[in-house]
């Protein structure tokens, strides 16, 4: 995304067409993290499943109101130091006119703060998928706050700012492969060292209770992340965006198709936690580099996501990290080979005149690309763990061990996500009809179900 590049006149006016269109991409960002929770409802066990959708869904109150107070004039008020922005009309979003436009551009301010805002809530969302089953709904809520504040604003600020160094120094992230994938990537691990290893993980099945919800929040995915990818040239004036939305279907079939063959080849099926997964690392990975690149490029950068990632999600049984749903193995390393890529596939005919070593840019970009991943990766990383030693210091981070064991729905939420009392066809008790005895109720029919 190049907040500081002007794509229509030098003095722009208004684009009614180019302000509906960012609306409508913005909601299509917003409908992710709902998209994201099915993904990651539907691939834990029956007694996480409401609170995997909750860790989605609470990012959506969280950092709105965070975002509206501090947070865009944190990620893209006036540089100070290449490192944080600030701007006094954008605290509280208060001093921006109704028809002001973002500098450069024919959409006002407020369209772009909320288009950005979507970014900004689907980013502490995806690190929940490697906490499952054993985190605290009330440190959770804390860390996102504590996370969105010191991690996600400076960082969006690095990467997009005007006057963030990242974005001086030239490194490519069109929609998000160091600012939303790595950066979340990096956070999940760091946390997932610090809190340990579900109760039973290598030892007891954990597998997916529910493969169409999988197949449902993958399918909503990839919907909204043509939003999430073209809109983030902020029109479509010189066709940037249009390119974008090609790439981004491009990629993500060529991704799905190469995690299926890979995992063909090497456990002999092709499943639709598979399908799903290979998507997800397509859209990952075409998401910092679709705006440079050819749809061959596209193509090429899918399949070595699709084998890569397919690949990377083994590690945790290698090295023993619990990453509950392979946001390390999808998110960060999708973001890596995204964002590196770009070094060898830009074209220098898309967002920018930039080309990658295939097309006779030497390795001036892929050095570029190597700096933003790492300082990036590194700071999320150190970052996250430090604030999860913290909360956990004050509050823990965890259930406790019989908690998890029992079911995270019910200690946190008091619910379950399925109501199996008629499944004999009997009459259900007369103390689940109200009152604390429906609790109660609950709680025996979670421990009667399948963990």
């Amino acid at each position: 995304m190049p907040p500081g590049i002007t794509l229509a006149a030098d003095t722009p006016t208004l684009s009614a067409a180019n302000t509906g269109f960012m609306l409508i991409c913005s909601a299509l960002v917003m409908i992710m993290t709902p998209g994201l929770a099915f993904f990651y409802g539907g691939m834990v066990r029956v007694k996480s499943t409401l609170n995997m959708l909750m860790m989605s869904f609470i990012s959506l109150g969280i950092v709105t109101i965070l975002w509206v107070l501090y947070g865009f004039s944190a990620a893209f008020g006036t540089d100070h130091g290449s490192l944080i922005g600030w701007s006094s009309d954008y605290v509280g979003l208060s001093g921006i006119g109704l028809t002001q436009l973002w500098d450069g551009y024919t959409i006002p301010v407020y369209v772009f703060a909320v288009f950005q805002l979507m970014f900004a809530i689907i980013t502490p969302a995806l690190i929940s998928g490697a906490l499952a089953d054993r985190v605290k709904f009330s440190a959770w809520a804390l860390f996102i706050t504590l996370w969105a504040t010191l991690v996600y604003f400076p960082v969006a600020h690095w990467v997009w700012g005007t006057g963030g160094w990242a974005f001086d120094l030239g490194v490519i992230d069109f929609a998000g492969g160091t600012a939303v994938h790595i950066n979340a990537g990096a956070a999940a691990l760091g946390v997932i060292l610090v809190i340990g290893k579900r109760v039973g993980f290598k030892k007891d099945p954990m597998r997916p209770h529910s493969l169409p919800l999988v197949m449902l929040g993958a399918g909503l995915l990839w919907f909204g992340w043509f939003g999430f990818n073209a809109g983030s040239w902020l029109g479509n004036d010189d066709g940037v965006g249009a390119l974008m939305f090609v790439n981004t279907q491009v990629a993500t079939a060529a991704a799905m198709l190469a995690w299926l063959i890979y995992e063909k080849i090497r456990h002999g099926a092709c499943t639709t936690l598979g399908a799903a997964s290979g998507a997800v690392a397509g859209l990952v990975a075409i998401t910092p580099s679709g705006g440079s690149c050819s749809p061959l490029g596209a193509i090429a950068i899918g399949v070595v996501a699709g084998v890569l990632c397919a690949m990377a999600v083994g590690l945790k049984y290698r090295f023993g990290y619990d990453d509950s749903l392979d946001v390390v193995g999808v998110h960060l390393v999708g973001g890596v080979i995204g964002s590196l890529l770009i070094g060898f596939f830009a074209t220098g005919g898309g967002q920018s005149d930039a080309q990658g070593l295939f097309y006779g840019g030497g390795l001036t970009q892929l050095w570029k690309q190597l700096a933003g991943v790492g300082a990036i990766l590194a700071y999320s990383l150190v970052a996250s763990a430090i604030l999860a030693f913290l909360i956990d210091k004050a509050i823990g981070m965890r259930v406790s061990e019989d908690d998890e064991v029992s079911g995270i729905d019910q200690v946190e939420h008091a619910e379950t996500a399925y109501d199996f009392s008629g499944a004999g066809g009997g009459t259900a008790p007369r103390s689940a009809a109200a009152g604390p005895g429906l609790v109660a109720e609950s709680a025996a029919q979670t421990k009667k179900v399948d963990a």
